[in-house]
């Protein structure tokens, strides 16, 4: 029979290690908060090699004698439970796990000073064992460095990431914690560079705009909402101000950054009449509540937290949403009546027509005199941007059997949106953006398979776009790929990416609006999808910018062309969100509709 034994204590610290410190950020985000508990009112930062090679925090705190630095480096030490009402925490970290664990599998250096009067004393913790104890000079506070983390355990690190997304994950850590505290002061360096600055005492809504995106200040609405001992507070944008994943949601309760599906359930709620399916809104909300209404010991790292009551939680925060969504006039959104484009919809934006035989590998001479037709008006109507000179020299609207087209023939246009056609077995309903996103798509797939780069078209002044420091990391690094699709681009500094051409079959789309939506497809996929799988998404969202806008009337000419390159087209039934392009009524299902079956 095997030994029931304990476990030798630098084992026990290693195993804890594993739930409280993933990775830098892990170890990062616990020696903020911890700096934060202390009382500090500024904070500096400082990362080499995306917190691999050095993690530093420097507060201005409370501080620790030597003494309470050797119990605090014991594991379940803290001194933010004065009694044992773990149930009424209010500080962000109460576990007393995490300077053991870091201390376990790494270097770590604690020096503190209490006041001005006190003695600055150090203590050096290599991988749990004592490396060196006694005096230090510095200023009233703490600093903790770590170094060489996960050095010895070559395990852990070979799961790492790399410099730039293990950078990218503590930089996210910073900007939240730094959020959550608008009155803390917080600067961050990374391999000697400033990277962030805010100065203590802004208020709430200035330092999320300042972190989130400037923007914000203009494009959102401030919240400040009261039912019963619930709170909530922050910015939210308006709908118009979107993004293509939801990773600009910042949430927290009771000042603690969270991650809970209940509160991006109820704002993904809150937007839904505002936003199209595959939008998410920007916004920075902080809930208040009693603590003993919410648990916040569910998980080690304190991400995830649980409602007494999640009923009320939700209902309270759909309908504080929508009440500031709607007192923002006509600043927000329309409802079901009047649905709202982003904003990179509000312009025309032409998309020039490439080869069918180049893209498809078919010959039109062997193509009906109908699809001929239709073809070389589509190609017209493209490049002409639809143009009203254009429409009024457009071609005769093309006449032809319904029985000879699978998607029939073009009868007229309904809402400046869908296409009515007549086919022999029904009617055809066609969304004439979805259609033509999916036709775009696999043109620009078709152009990116061949063996020359696709069509650029150089823009006369090249634009600069100012995006986070990771996303433009994540351009960068598929800089190469992105040329070959015909979106020239480079490194215009740590914040920005210069853009000096865009694929020809986009024509004028909004430059910066394409670059920051395939930054978002990048830190969406980027990690878990090979380099095909990735530039697919990246090209379905070019391919949504290239794309005929709803609201724009077709003539029938133009809109019988865009029927038959949807037959020509593969996987032309739905577009690239999995939305359908067309449906059709049987003519059974008319007759049922009148009565007449």
């Amino acid at each position: 029979m095997p030994e029931i034994r304990r476990l030798p204590a630098d084992l026990v610290n290693r195993i804890a290690a594993g739930e409280v410190v993933e990775r830098p950020a892990s170890a990062l985000k616990e020696l903020i908060e911890n700096a934060i508990d202390a009382g500090a009112t500024s904070i500096a930062v400082r990362l080499a090699e995306g917190g691999l090679g050095l993690i530093e925090v420097t507060d201005d705190g409370c501080g620790m004698d030597a003494a309470e630095i050797a119990l605090a480096l014991e594991r379940h030490a803290t001194s933010k439970l004065p009694d044992e009402a773990i149930e009424s925490v209010t500080t962000l970290g109460f576990r007393g796990e995490a300077l053991p664990s870091i201390a376990s599998v790494a270097r770590l250096t604690i020096e503190s000073r209490v006041g001005a009067d006190g003695e600055g004393w150090r203590r050096v913790i290599d991988h749990g064992e004592l490396a060196g104890d006694g005096p230090a000079a510095l200023p009233p506070g703490t600093r903790i460095r770590v170094e060489s983390l996960f050095h010895r355990v070559p395990a852990r690190r070979k799961f790492l990431r790399s410099e730039r997304a293990e950078y990218a994950a503590c930089l996210d850590i910073v900007r939240r914690l730094a959020m959550a505290r608008s009155a803390v002061g917080f600067t961050l360096e990374h391999d000697g560079r400033r990277v962030l600055a805010v100065a203590p005492g802004e208020g709430a809504a200035a330092r999320v705009a300042r972190i989130v995106a400037r923007e914000l200040a203009e494009d959102g609405v401030v919240i400040d909402v009261e039912r019963g001992e619930m709170r909530l507070t922050g910015v939210a944008g308006l709908p118009t101000f979107n993004r293509g994943v939801a990773d600009h949601q910042y949430l927290f309760v009771n000042g603690r950054p969270v991650k809970d599906r209940l509160l991006v359930g109820a704002v993904r709620g809150a937007y839904a009449d505002m936003l199209a399916r595959d939008r998410h809104a920007v916004l920075a909300l902080f809930l208040e509540l009693p603590t003993g209404e919410v648990d916040v010991n569910v998980h080690p790292a304190k991400t995830e937290v649980r409602f007494r009551d999640p009923a009320v939680v939700r209902g309270f925060l759909v309908s504080a949403l929508r009440h500031a969504l709607e007192g923002a006039g006509q600043r927000s959104a329309q409802g079901p009546a009047g649905p709202a484009m982003a904003r990179w919809q509000s312009e025309p934006i032409s998309a020039p027509s490439l080869s069918l035989q180049s893209l498809f590998g078919r010959d039109q001479s062997r193509a009906p005199a109908g699809v001929r037709e239709s073809g070389a008006i589509w190609r017209g109507y493209e490049a002409a941007v639809l143009a009203p000179e254009a429409r009024a020299e457009a071609a005769e609207p093309l006449s032809g059997d319904a029985h000879e087209f699978p998607l029939g023939v073009a009868r007229g246009q309904v809402a400046g949106t869908y296409i009515v056609a007549e086919a022999a077995d029904g009617l055809v309903i066609v969304d004439q953006h979805a259609a033509h996103e999916r036709l775009v798509l696999e043109r620009m797939k078709a152009a990116g398979a061949g063996e020359s780069a696709a069509a650029a078209q150089a823009l006369l002044l090249p634009e600069v776009v100012e995006l986070a420091e990771p996303d433009c990391d994540r351009i960068e690094e598929q800089a190469s790929a992105l040329a070959a699709l015909g979106l020239a681009i480079e490194r215009f500094g740590p914040t920005a990416i210069l853009v000096r051409s865009v694929p020809a079959s986009l024509g004028r789309a909004d430059v910066t609006a394409l670059v920051t939506d395939i930054a978002d497809d990048l830190a969406t996929n980027g990690d878990a999808l090979l380099l095909g799988e990735r530039l697919d998404h990246v090209l379905a969202t070019m391919a949504c910018h290239g794309s005929v806008r709803a609201g724009r009337a077709l003539s029938v000419a133009e809109m019988n062309a865009l029927l038959r390159e949807m037959e020509r087209t593969p996987r032309s039934g739905q577009c690239n969100h999995g939305r359908p392009t067309w449906v059709k009524l049987a003519h059974e299902d008319i007759e049922k509709l009148f009565g007449r079956r």
